[in-house]
């Protein structure tokens, strides 16, 4: 029973419960034993009163029970078997079984709403996450790992020395000393442009919340990535830059090689001490190491005859390292490839117009056509002073080099 009518017939008994020992009290005073009137109509009216909402109580109590039969009925998923069993159990056919009929026909709830089958269109409410999400770019570009310079020519021209003959030697007193020589030729680059635009409605600008901010951040880091491939593998042949593979010295594969065939088992980790020494060799010290992360998570997998892994011989820190070297893991750099350098020494970019994103409407029919280009570009040059101050070659093929007879 509901507590507040519960409550009300509490307090309308206990009325009547007064007025009775009030009356019982009047009685017993009075010397016929009689009650005044009007308390005897008052105990009537609130009895009469106090009946009513019981039966309206329970009245109200089974229409709630029935109600809640119906709705925990109505709650149980239905299909098409438990319905057809429903129907015949509350004699649908029974007509039909009996020969007083010739058909049945009974009807069939719908099964349960869902979004699926109820909702066309976004009816219900969505959050939009306002942020773009793409994945990241290179966190570390080439550029990051060579001297930069800014230039406001189109070519860069410098000098390189391409022979020197040697003729230094101990002399003995009174003996002319031994000539030597040098060649020096002009070497110039030209200032190349790397970029790319996109056109988009006024309205993706306008209507489009954060993408101005996807674009500065997405669109230069593309650009960045083929700067990359640039500094590193780019032929020489204009538009394109002379790459640090294109220009670098070959590690060296022949019997000429300090360890030609003369390691064991040679492995990745091998070919870099290699490098490393080949290039000390030519009095360079390395300043970096770099190879694509699947061969610098190789090496760091390799272990010894013991079943040790040797990468305690590589990560010291945070940063890995091989003899000292830092070494770069760079998706930049083409799987099974390496490249050790003394990169201070051997080059450096030149920039004539830096990185920069523009939006513009003054492109072809932009205007009348409500669009805006966006482009992305830049303009550098890359000198290879000292090509032997950095040692390249492919780890399959050195390793085969290396390895005994």
């Amino acid at each position: 029973m509901n507590d507040e009518i519960k409550k009300e017939l509490d307090q309308i008994g206990d009325i009547v419960d007064s007025k009775i020992e009030k009356a019982f009290g009047q009685a017993k005073d009075n010397a016929k034993g009689e009650i005044e009137t009007s308390l005897k109509s008052e105990i009537d009216n609130l009895s009469k009163e106090f009946l009513a909402k019981h039966d309206d109580a329970t009245k109200r109590m089974d229409n709630f029970e029935v109600a809640h039969k119906k709705a925990v009925s109505s709650s149980q998923p239905i299909n098409f078997k438990s319905s057809l069993i429903k129907n015949i159990n509350e004699g649908a056919i029974e007509g039909l079984l009996k020969g007083n009929s010739n058909a049945a026909k009974f009807e069939m709830k719908a099964g349960d709403m869902t979004m699926a089958n109820a909702y066309t269109g976004v009816v219900a409410g969505e959050t939009v996450v306002p942020d773009f999400k793409f994945d990241p770019t290179r966190s570390v570009h080439i550029r990051n790992l060579i001297p930069n310079g800014s230039t406001d020519a189109q070519t860069i021209r410098f000098p390189k020395e391409s022979a020197y003959d040697d003729g230094a030697a101990a002399t003995a007193q009174g003996s002319t000393l031994p000539a030597s020589d040098f060649d020096i030729t002009a070497t110039s680059v030209n200032v190349e442009k790397i970029g790319t635009f996109m056109r988009i409605t006024e309205e993706m600008l306008a209507d489009t919340p954060q993408l101005s901010s996807y674009l500065s951040a997405r669109v230069p880091g593309k650009v960045l990535a083929i700067e990359d491939n640039e500094i590193l593998n780019g032929d020489g042949s204009s538009p394109n830059l002379d790459g640090l593979f294109t220009d670098g010295t070959a590690f060296v594969t022949a019997d000429t090689g300090a360890f030609y065939h003369a390691i064991e088992s040679a492995n990745e980790y091998d070919v870099l001490v290699a490098a490393l020494n080949q290039l000390a060799l030519s009095n360079y010290t390395a300043s970096s190491i770099l190879v694509n992360p699947t061969d610098m998570h190789k090496i760091a997998l390799l272990k010894a005859t013991t079943n040790e892994y040797l990468r305690n011989q590589i990560y010291s820190g945070l940063v890995p390292t091989i003899m000292g070297v830092p070494v770069t893991a760079n998706t930049a750099v083409t799987a099974g490839k390496f490249l050790v350098g003394d990169l201070n020494q051997a080059t450096q970019l030149w920039i004539r117009e830096n990185l920069s994103l523009e939006f513009s409407r003054e492109d072809s029919t932009n205007f009348r056509d409500g669009f805006v280009t966006v482009k992305v570009s830049e303009r550098i040059a890359l000198t290879n002073y000292q090509p032997n101050a950095i040692v390249q070659g492919t780890f399959s093929t050195a390793k085969t080099a290396l390895e005994t007879a």
